[in-house]
């Protein structure tokens, strides 16, 4: 009788997470050694998000799962989205029974997902662990889901040292680079020409991108930053093209927003999604981005763009020379764009090496995945005691 194939289990409840995931899965698939799923939840399944579950079938992605626990209503209170998914992934993995779970990052959805794999005595491999958004509730769902998890893959040195901090055993914890800077590495971009008629916005014309999404934490009002942000736009009269806000709380009302702007401007345009090959070509032909997603930290240095990060929610995270921070002010988001699109910032930002290196993530982690199956992952772990003195 042959032996039973690790089954493995990837989870993705975002457009963004996914298509950083994208690599792992496709190496995950490929692997005649592994047995791999993926489970879909969050605004993947909300159709006023984008119903992006279209794209990862589009992607070729061969087994989904599915687990909703927005339904059509992308106001649903976090909390209330939460008891869903712990109650629906805690009923599929009694029955699903995977060997380890891989998820990325630091939504609500995922946190959920790792409690109930937690309760249910799953393995976890955790992404993009050590990281710090001080101005969103991620911060925490990020680092119980790091305690909650056995092995740890961080894209920089400094967030795999956060980890340890944290109490992880060095052993379990590997830098592994940047998802973001690996894809745009691989990725066959689209041309100029291909991109404007696929969304029917010109992006051979000067444009910014601008993603943005709730402070979560703090006591920043949603459209606060958001309505700066479209009268700094409206006053340079640029050309933007938007992505939409995430399923946090607030996201509808920016959402709204954005979709309004765009209904008086014709030199604005909204997508909810734009899909992981759409958004990073965009980025490589706008002159700018902004707003305060973390692609503009992570995935704008690699290549080489301006970027304008408004406001707390990524505060902490570790930025390149390119992106300039501001408050949520007009006076100073107007004067962070101005800087951000001059031909001095721009010859700055070309000139730069982006601090999450230069790709070959999905290399480390599927490896360390397979080591991890073959020896045996014990759900059992010590503390690791660090020494140092700390400051009084």
């Amino acid at each position: 009788m042959s032996k039973r194939k690790p089954k493995i289990d990837v989870i993705t409840g975002a457009r963004a997470e996914f298509g950083l995931l994208l690599p792992v899965i496709q190496k995950l698939f490929s692997d005649t050694e592994l047995e791999t799923e993926v489970v879909v939840t969050g605004s993947h399944l909300c159709r006023d998000l984008g119903y992006t579950i279209d794209e990862i079938e589009a992607a070729g992605v061969p087994t989904v799962q599915t687990i909703d626990i927005l339904g059509d209503d992308p106001k649903m209170p976090v909390d209330a989205a939460m008891s869903r998914a712990l109650s629906g992934f805690s009923q599929y993995f009694k029955s699903a029974a995977p060997d380890m779970i891989v998820v990325l990052g630091d939504r609500y959805e995922i946190f959920a997902a790792v409690t109930a794999a937690a309760i249910n005595d799953i393995p976890v491999a955790h992404i993009s662990g050590g990281e710090t958004t001080e101005g969103a509730k991620d911060e925490f769902f990020r680092h119980c889901i790091t305690k909650m998890s056995c092995l740890h893959f961080a894209a920089t040195e400094r967030y795999r040292k956060r980890i340890i901090q944290l109490g992880e055993r060095p052993g379990a914890v590997f830098n592994a680079g940047s998802l973001g800077a690996e894809n745009i590495r691989d990725i066959v971009f689209m041309t100029e020409d291909e991109l404007s008629d696929d969304i029917g916005f010109d992006v051979t014309r000067p444009f910014i991108l601008c993603t943005y999404h709730p402070e979560t934490l703090g006591d920043v009002a949603p459209l606060e930053g958001l309505d700066n942000l479209l009268t700094a736009i409206e006053e340079l009269e640029a050309r933007c093209l938007f992505t939409a806000a995430n399923a946090d709380e607030g996201g509808s009302d920016i959402n709204a927003a954005i979709e309004a702007f765009c209904k008086r401007y014709e030199r604005a345009k909204s997508v909810k999604s734009l899909g992981a090959r759409r958004y990073l070509s965009a980025m490589r032909y706008c002159v700018a981005v902004a707003g305060n997603s973390s692609s503009a930290i992570v995935e704008a240095p690699t290549l080489h763009k301006p970027a304008v990060n408004i406001g707390d929610r990524q505060k902490g995270r570790i930025m390149g020379g390119n992106t300039i921070c501001c408050g949520t002010g007009r006076s100073e988001i107007l004067a962070a764009l101005k800087q951000a699109m001059s031909p001095e910032f721009a010859h700055k930002a070309a000139g730069l090496k982006s601090p999450y290196g230069d790709g070959g993530a999905s290399d480390v982690i599927v490896r360390e995945i397979k080591r991890a199956m073959k020896d045996g992952v014990s759900l059992k772990k010590s503390f690791y005691d660090i020494d140092f003195e700390v400051a009084e």
